[in-house]
């Protein structure tokens, strides 16, 4: 059968699921998922059909809701609680009325607030959070394991949050080894490791192609490293190597060796400022972002006008793309993990909006269309390619 995309669009109030036909052309539309939990990010597996879905708060707790092989019913394996368990905890016969029962201790109370970031790849299921940790498991979200090398990684108590806290919101996986990971920490930078996250590194390092523009801006950075402060990160393969991208509060970089050393990649776009990026999975030169006017200036699209900006020489030129989205009176916000691109062979772009909306392009965002409005706040936008 040809292949079909099902995006995973977590929101303020659930997960939402959008599926396509083969084409592309039409959408249908599941949810609210996963008992209107906020969900911070989603993740699957185009082969088994699996999808896991990140979230909670300090009300709800941290946890990952898992849809069954069945594909009927979904799970929650909670990692920490929330206040809402402890209520329930110390006033039964108030909480059952709501359906709350004690839910008994988690493996990972107090410890982590939300899950922020999920990944699946090499059969393994990974989880960052709110403080910032990771997780691993090896049973598709039914047992967790913390790594410890993260967590005690000896200068961690020097970590500085950014404005939503502390969090780990970006996991990247090597494609064809499973010991070598990056995670992007806001506002602590972008750490790797070789080992299988027996230890990690900080890559921070401003590469000397392109000199650090001069800024009092406490996300800046300094001559040597970029911002601490990296909003997403995304891996393609280039040749028998990967390429890093990143939309940093303060730029957008590029790496070709694992990032050890970064690039600034900014010059012609509108503006420094941004929180998603994609980029193509067949060609590692052509990149999408959505820049925004500014953290102070109300984080909306470059006068009201809304506009993808996509490169096709790994960053050195960069046009808008605006054919088909609101290029007036916008003043909408895309999050770091509302843009996705699924994995046919001619890839469709996706972003989701604050103001409930997800936009698709089938034409490397040539012209966009809107495939879903007027749904709670999208949080994150994940392709997943399901293929016969």
């Amino acid at each position: 059968m040809p292949a079909s995309t099902t995006l995973l669009v977590g929101t303020t109030k659930g997960l939402f699921l959008l599926k396509s036909d083969p084409d592309r052309q039409s959408w249908t539309q599941q949810g609210p998922l996963c008992d209107l939990w906020p969900i911070n990010h989603a993740a699957g597996d185009g082969d088994s059909g699996r999808i896991w879905a990140g979230g909670g708060s300090g009300w709800h707790g941290a946890g990952v809701w898992a849809l069954d092989d069945s594909g009927a019913s979904w799970h929650l394996t909670k990692l920490a609680n929330g206040e809402a368990d402890a209520w329930a905890r110390n006033n039964p016969e108030e909480a059952a009325i709501f359906g709350l029962t004690d839910p008994g201790d988690g493996p990972f109370d107090g410890e982590i607030d939300a899950i922020w970031s999920l990944c699946f790849a090499h059969d393994r299921l990974y989880a960052g959070s709110k403080p910032a940790n990771l997780y691993q498991s090896n049973d598709n979200g039914r047992s967790w394991t913390r790594f410890t090398g993260l967590a005690e990684f000896p200068e961690r108590d020097q970590w500085q949050p950014g404005a939503v806290g502390l969090t780990l919101h970006t996991i990247v996986p090597h494609p064809d080894d499973p010991e070598r990971l990056w995670i992007g920490i806001s506002a602590a930078g972008v750490f790797a490791t070789e080992n299988g996250g027996q230890s990690w590194e900080r890559r921070v390092r401003r590469d000397n192609s392109t000199p650090a523009t001069p800024s009092q801006h406490p996300a800046a950075g300094s001559d040597t490293e970029i911002g601490g402060c990296v909003h997403n990160m995304q891996l393609v393969q280039a040749g028998d190597g990967v390429r890093l991208y990143q939309q940093n509060h303060h730029g957008v970089y590029r790496s070709s060796d694992g990032a050890r050393s970064w690039q600034n990649i900014t010059e012609g776009l509108p503006s420094i400022f941004g929180f998603p990026i994609a980029v193509h999975p067949h060609d590692p030169d052509m990149v999408w972002t959505f820049p925004l006017n500014g953290d102070t200036r109300g984080r909306y699209p470059i006068d009201g006008s809304a506009a993808v900006w996509k490169s096709s020489d790994g960053g050195m030129n960069w046009i808008p793309q605006q054919s088909g989205l609101p290029t007036e009176n916008c003043f909408f916000t895309v999050l770091r993990q509302a843009m996705s691109v699924d994995r046919h062979d001619t890839p469709a772009v996706f972003f989701g909006t604050n103001s409930g909306s997800v936009f698709a392009s089938l034409d490397e965002g040539e012209s966009w269309s809107e495939i879903a409005a007027h749904l709670p706040t999208v949080l994150c936008v994940e392709a997943v390619t399901h293929h016969g």
